[in-house]
């Protein structure tokens, strides 16, 4: 059996895309090692698992973390490479010089992500981006995770696969069976929390929210890249403090046990960057679990959640609305649980993780 390595310098050890869809997928025809920092123990019998040093700056990563991955890829010796974060193309392009085929997966458009980014945004790493880019096109296969980077990605020396990031129903059917709904109404966040994620405007809206009901509880998965001197200073913060639980990044089985239990699942973004052009995750996993979804009113996004009636699409700035669609799915149980279904059964036929899989293995025949 072929060789793969799965690296990431940069994802969490439990990033469920890498180890929950992509890592089970090929191993049933690959042998696969999972690189990523931090990474706990083995997660299952066909896949083997590299720890890498975690450093949250990439100049700390290019001078302790790089030099693993070295030591790593001279250990296995693997017939493909398969990175999924930029900083990894100058290594990529090494590990092809010594005969390992690259697969450069896009997750995000970078070209646009910068002008948000808190940190590792200097002139240098971004003129190094653009450069290696570039490079990665003419002598990598790619993947996307989203229809629209393909505008960015032109010119392509091979022909580039599109596996979308939809749930695996079968795992999320296994995390929320046993869940029982609390007695007062609750409320879930995944993923990261900023305010290009429209914290200020949810902290605004749960303002409101308990004035009426006043024991819910509003549960945040995800990192927090917001100064916590600043959230304490946003409006509304104070009076909804207590409702509020930081769980920092969790492992996707462990919060989907919470999340089922939820009123509705919110992923509201802003318009920066390239979130109005390319799907948050977090949309369709809400789907999957049967609970209703409060997201922002972009195109793409009405596309599925209206046509699909599962939730909501509100303009990402407006408390009052934010606030207003929570209060009806907490007052009208039946409709949040039409909704619910209907999410549900949107995902079953469209939105699930069975074609893309089949998409990912033909991609990976077809490699050199």
């Amino acid at each position: 059996m072929k060789k793969v390595l799965l690296l990431s310098t940069v994802h969490p050890a439990r990033d469920p895309r890498i180890i929950y869809k992509v890592a089970p997928v090929l191993a049933g025809k690959y042998r696969v090692t999972c690189a990523l920092p931090g990474a706990p123990e083995p997660f299952g019998p066909l896949i083997q698992v590299q720890s890498l040093p975690v450093h949250k700056y990439l100049f700390s990563r290019i001078l302790v973390t790089f030099p693993a991955v070295l030591r790593m890829y001279w250990r296995l010796r693997p017939h493909t490479v398969h990175i999924f974060v930029p900083e990894l193309i100058p290594l990529a392009m090494l590990f092809r010089w010594l005969g390992s085929t690259i697969v450069y997966e896009v997750q995000e458009n970078y070209f646009k992500k910068f002008a948000i980014k808190k940190f590792n945004r200097a002139w240098i790493y971004r003129r190094a981006f653009r450069y290696f880019d570039q490079a990665a096109r003419s002598r990598f296969h790619l993947i996307f995770t989203d229809d629209a980077y393909l505008e960015a990605y032109q010119n392509l020396t091979y022909t580039p696969a599109i596996v979308h990031n939809y749930p695996a129903l079968p795992q999320i059917d296994q995390w929320k069976n046993g869940s029982v709904p609390g007695s007062f109404p609750q409320f879930v966040y995944a993923g990261v929390i900023s305010m290009e994620r429209s914290l200020d405007v949810l902290i605004r809206a749960l303002e409101k929210i308990k004035m009426h009901y006043p024991d819910f509880t509003m549960h945040f998965f995800g990192p927090l890249r917001v100064n916590e001197s600043v959230v304490r200073q946003l409006p509304g913060y104070e009076a909804v403090c207590n409702n509020l639980l930081f769980y920092g990044f969790t492992d996707q089985q462990v919060w989907m046990k919470v999340a089922a239990q939820a009123v509705a699942g919110i992923a509201l973004l802003k318009p920066v960057a390239d979130y109005p052009e390319s799907y948050t995750t977090k949309m369709f996993e809400y789907m999957a679990m049967g609970i209703p979804v409060v997201t922002s009113d972009f195109p793409l996004y009405r596309n599925v959640v209206e046509r699909s009636e599962c939730g909501f699409c509100i303009f990402p700035y407006d408390a009052d609305a934010l606030a207003e669609k929570l209060l009806e799915l907490i007052r009208d149980p039946e409709k949040r649980a039409l909704m619910g279904r209907n999410g549900r059964k949107a995902v079953e036929e469209n939105y699930n993780w069975k074609a893309e899989q089949q998409t990912l293995l033909s991609f990976y025949e077809h490699l050199d």
